[in-house]
């Protein structure tokens, strides 16, 4: 089996695991940032197999310099994301807050 075919290439910047809803960003950070090994990974994410782990990290080692890019272009989405989110919140979030905030002036 080659190697690309564990993965769906969506767009230059999504790239998933076949049959997963998961971005291969999920395995390559646990792995990278938090020191996991991929037995614990996949402990974490009961869908993956332990073979899809390895091969997410095999295709990392073997484009290190193509992954990097995607993985700091994925964490300056994610950070964009998050501050518009935090300037322009849901009125879901809006009405949780305000419940919150009626909770606490509630209490004793």
């Amino acid at each position: 089996m080659q190697l690309e075919a564990y993965f769906d290439f969506h767009a230059p910047d999504d790239i998933r695991l076949k049959g997963h809803r998961m971005g291969i960003e999920t395995i390559l950070l646990d792995y990278l940032e938090l020191g996991l090994s991929p037995e614990t990974i996949v402990v974490r994410y009961p869908t993956l197999t332990l073979e899809e782990a390895y091969a997410t990290l095999t295709y990392y080692w073997r484009h290190q310099a193509q992954m990097d890019a995607y993985l700091r272009a994925w964490r300056a989405h994610h950070e964009q994301m998050q501050r518009a989110q935090a300037e322009n919140p849901s009125p879901a979030v809006l009405r949780l807050r305000a419940l919150a905030q009626q909770r606490l002036a509630a209490a004793p």
